[in-house]
């Protein structure tokens, strides 16, 4: 499995568990994080490939 759909997974786990916990805001940015991280990834990824 790509490096960047297993990041998008985890990423949208730690969202979910940080919408879902009010109390652990932290998991919330850094599911964020990881998703904008991995979605530039795999802009890259595509970018790369078609050159």
């Amino acid at each position: 499995m790509a490096l960047w759909l297993i990041l998008i997974l985890v990423a949208v786990v730690m969202v979910v568990l940080g919408v879902a916990v009010a109390a652990a805001k932290v998991l919330l940015w850094i599911g964020i994080a990881l998703l904008v991280i991995s979605i530039i990834g795999w802009l890259v990824g595509r970018g790369r490939s078609r050159a």
